[in-house]
């Protein structure tokens, strides 16, 4: 079996390979555990297995980590930039945030990102290809062992051995999750799997432009309960007029508000959770009393809320965050619509890890 990492691997995948060796059915089950609940990052950790197994394992399934090539931390300790190398040598971004009580990834589902978005590093500096689902993981999984090696004390307590346990992940990295449906729904599924890594599925976030067809697609899909999927799905808005987010977001060309609201109001019917709509605050395009009124008029019956991000500098868009009283403007409409929203906390924007800031390449600071 031609594969990346023993992390492209299902557990029926799993199954099969250890099957055709002629092993015993429980040895799925061992290697996994090792793998998700573990941690494991060398094939010898796994004592319970067969030495010859072990040697097996090394020689078809090699357990390679991405290299670290470079790694940045904000000047509060809170934030971690890591850039990593994959095994054909292109690299991606990821982030670990710490929170009071949470320990979140930010991580990656393509090498660059195929949207455009103007005011996104990502985007500007164009697309290379999908990850696997096996990269995909593996970047959470990466940041899982570091928080478990840190040995630290402070809440959440523990749920994979000594440290600090990863509470959240959000696919909010470089790329387009949605355009990489597959990978990233496989990826989604290993991630929560309560036989292995046992994150819960309302701990992660896939955050999209809005590609139509595949928010319906999600709607349908189902959690190990039979019911749906029990992720937060985000959408990067970023304006209410097709006007402007055909500037802001290209493929609202292809997409535009109505079909996307239309896809919106189809998923909470079919799934029952609520939507979060990502805003990056721009001054003097978005950040006007009169967009966030016409976005109050589109998330009108919508169970919603919305996530204010001032804009964050990126090399290639001269634009700028807005200043405190048009923020207040801003929100002072959504508040009198009784619309619910957060103004986020800008974390690691000096070095570059903020939304939007993703590049995979070296930061020059």
């Amino acid at each position: 079996m031609d594969t990346l990492s023993p992390y492209d691997l299902s557990f029926p995948d799993l199954q099969a390979l250890l099957e055709g060796w002629g092993e015993p059915p429980f040895r799925a089950r061992q290697v996994w555990e090792w793998l998700y609940v573990h941690l494991a990052d060398d094939w010898e950790q796994m004592t319970n297995l067969p030495g010859a197994l072990r040697q097996r394992l090394a020689a078809h399934l090699p357990l390679v980590a991405p290299r670290v090539l470079a790694t940045q931390v904000s000047s509060d300790g809170l934030t971690r930039k890591d850039l990593l190398q994959l095994a054909d040598g292109e690299t991606i971004e990821a982030v670990l945030m710490r929170y009071e009580r949470r320990r979140t990834a930010c991580i990656s589902t393509q090498v660059g990102c195929p949207i455009g978005c103007l005011f996104c590093a990502t985007g500007q500096a164009g697309f290379r290809r999908n990850l696997s689902a096996g990269e995909i993981v593996a970047q959470a999984i990466h940041f899982a062992r570091i928080l478990r090696a840190e040995g630290r004390t402070s809440p959440p307590p523990p749920t994979r051995g000594r440290g600090e346990a990863l509470t959240n992940v959000v696919l909010m990295g470089m790329g387009e999750p949605l355009l990489n449906y597959r990978a990233t729904l496989e990826a989604i599924r290993r991630l929560s799997d309560p036989q292995g890594f046992r994150l819960g599925q309302r701990h992660i976030t896939l955050s999209t432009v809005g590609i139509v067809p595949e928010i319906d697609r999600l709607a349908e899909e189902k959690s190990p309960s039979g019911g749906p999927l029990q992720i937060t799905l985000a959408i990067s808005l970023h304006a209410a007029t097709d006007e402007l987010r055909n500037r802001l977001v290209p493929i609202n060309r292809r997409y535009g508000l109505d079909a996307l609201f239309a896809a919106c109001r189809r998923y909470i019917a079919r799934t029952g959770r609520r939507l979060s709509f990502e805003w990056v605050l721009i001054a003097g395009v978005n950040d006007s009393p009169a967009q966030a009124s016409a976005l109050a008029d589109r998330l009108q019956g919508l169970t919603a809320h919305v996530n204010l991000i001032p804009l964050n500098p990126t090399p290639a868009y001269e634009g700028k965050p807005p200043s405190r009283q048009a923020i207040a403007a801003f929100t002072a409409v959504l508040e009198r619509r009784g619309i619910p929203f957060t103004v986020r906390l800008r974390r690691g924007i000096e070095i570059q890890a903020g939304c939007g800031q993703l590049r995979g390449v070296k930061s020059e600071t």
